[in-house]
């Protein structure tokens, strides 16, 4: 017999929200043992190449959001009596404490560890008998996935129960994809999971104990908001999703190809969903609804454009789900022989926003500076780097991921196969970066934005500046490799190039079989379609 006090743990990871929760509602309806809600900065995570200080930016604040929440259990009413069913924004008060300072006893919160997860059960194992362990599968990183299994081993020597649940219609150890759509579309029809607040009864942890364990201070950088990225935080995703639901769809089909345009035009919830402030069943089952309004017929394309989006942003988790090699290797093996370009300046030349094509570096610097830009401009990049630079995609894509606020390992890597052309699936797609510009930025209002070196080229020349003749150069008192880099490449010559590589290995022994078997495994049949929305 033991004396140590019985609790149950909630483990929040990337689901950083008190609604539509199907962990929280199971670990809620446990009432008769105390519950710890708990997240972790895990120092291994966040060495990860894939991660930068702004996604711990948008966690921090994310968190702060949901302590605020809970505090406010306090003070009025569960959160869920309020908010059980609707998608509209809500009102609350945004003052909350630093995460830095620990928490107070006696006050419902997260508690808030930067130590390795094993580290911190191991701890908590040593004052608590923990009976049941609860948290959503993570369709993560190896970093993390290798995590989960420590984790797995650790709850089976020590007698805890992990009940982890499938996230966003995404399935583990899944076979095939014969019946994968339908199965989603019964999950984001079926009722949202709300977790019943009023019956939380708080664990506590000792504060001397906490403070000896909780582990280094977060860095104040993380709690220091940026104004030019989108805040973290549940309240704040209800906030994007209203907004675009409302009013701002009906800017949706003309605006999500263009750079400029798609900062308001484009939902922006992908943050939301990477993060799990929102979960995909929640943003479905929103533009359901507002699409029955009397605005919502008006922009039915819309919706169901968007609908359509919402389910490839799982089907590419699902296939990572099934394949996470390709975090690391060609999915498709017979792009293996493939020699890359090393040429390490002009890796840095597009790694800067410094290739002399002047929407290549405007979106490049926008992303560094905003942490998004529209996903036409991303395979832009991807495909410069990939197909016009012909750099190994595995160093490109750890710097976008660090860049985009909204990095998903699943989507992330899945896209990068593909718009690289490592699938053999795809058609290969080698966009030309003057014809992106030309068509999507025809007046140059995005590239003057963000470069400003730009700023004396005529409209004329300003999608390839190098065509500007010398005189006139000197006349505007602009200089191509003085005032603006010369192209580091020709794209002409280089997408010829590109397609003849890029075709040559579909066609070997190796290249037939692999193409087989990705289709196989990740098609999803022709006549499972979504149903009408």
């Amino acid at each position: 017999m033991t004396d140590r006090p019985a609790v149950n743990i909630l483990w929040f990871k990337r689901d950083l929200r008190l609604r539509d929760h199907a962990p929280l509602q199971a670990a809620m309806s446990m009432s008769n043992r105390p519950l710890l809600l708990v997240y972790f900065f895990e120092p291994e995570v966040i060495a990860d190449p894939n991660y930068d200080p702004r996604h711990w930016r948008f966690v921090t604040e994310s968190l702060a959001d949901l302590n605020q929440q809970l505090f406010e259990l306090e003070k009025t009413e569960p959160v869920v009596s309020k908010f059980n069913h609707e998608w509209l924004p809500f009102v609350f008060d945004d003052e909350s404490e630093s995460l830095n300072s620990g928490h107070s006893t006696g006050i419902p919160h997260i508690w808030i560890f930067h130590r390795s997860v094993l580290e911190v059960f191991d701890a908590l194992h040593q004052i608590f008998t923990i009976d049941t362990l609860f948290s959503y599968e993570e369709t993560g990183l190896k970093v993390t996935y290798d995590r989960d299994k420590a984790v797995a081993r650790f709850c089976r020597q020590a007698g805890i129960t992990w009940r982890e649940f499938p996230s966003n219609g995404v399935i583990r150890g899944l076979k095939n994809r014969e019946t994968w759509a339908d199965d989603w579309q019964q999950t984001m029809r079926s009722p949202q999971q709300h977790p019943d607040l009023s019956r939380w009864k708080p664990a506590d942890l000792p504060a001397d104990w906490y403070q000896t364990q909780r582990g280094p201070d977060l860095p104040p950088a993380w709690q220091e908001p940026n104004p030019l990225f989108q805040p973290g935080g549940e309240r704040n995703a209800f906030r994007y999703l209203n907004s675009f639901l409302v009013k701002r769809i009906s800017l949706y089909a003309r605006s999500i190809s263009k750079p400029l345009a798609s900062r308001r035009g484009c939902s922006r919830l992908s943050p939301y969903l990477a993060w799990g402030c929102l979960s995909v069943r929640q943003v479905f089952q929103a533009q359901l609804a507002a699409k029955k309004s009397i605005n919502g017929v008006a922009f039915r394309r819309q919706f169901d454009a968007f609908a359509s989006r919402l389910r490839w942003h799982c089907h590419f988790i699902q296939k990572f789900e099934s394949e996470d090699r390709m975090e690391f290797q060609n999915i498709n093996r017979a792009f293996d022989g493939l020699k890359k370009n090393a040429d390490q300046a002009q890796y840095r030349a597009w790694r800067d926003g410094q290739t002399g094509y002047p929407l290549v570096d405007a979106c490049m610097r926008c992303l560094k500076a905003t942490g998004y830009i529209n996903f036409r401009m991303r395979a832009m990049l991807m495909s410069f780097l990939s197909h016009h630079l012909f750099q190994h995609w595995q160093e490109g894509a750890w710097h976008l991921a660090r860049l985009f606020t909204d990095f998903e390992p699943g989507i992330h890597y899945a896209q990068v196969q593909m718009q690289t052309g490592m699938t053999g699936t795809n058609t290969v797609r080698i966009y030309n970066p003057v014809k992106q510009s030309q068509d999507h930025d025809p007046e140059g209002v995005f590239i003057r934005q963000w470069v400003p070196e730009l700023a004396n080229c005529p409209l004329a020349y300003l999608h390839e500046p190098w065509q500007m003749p010398p005189l006139e150069q000197i006349m505007c008192h602009f200089q191509v490799g003085i005032d603006y880099p010369a192209p580091v490449i020709d794209t002409e010559e280089t997408g010829r190039q590109a397609r003849l590589l890029l075709y040559k290995p579909r066609e070997t022994e190796t290249g037939r079989a692999e193409i087989e078997r990705i289709l196989t495994r990740h098609t999803i049949p022709m006549q499972a379609n979504p149903q009408p929305t």
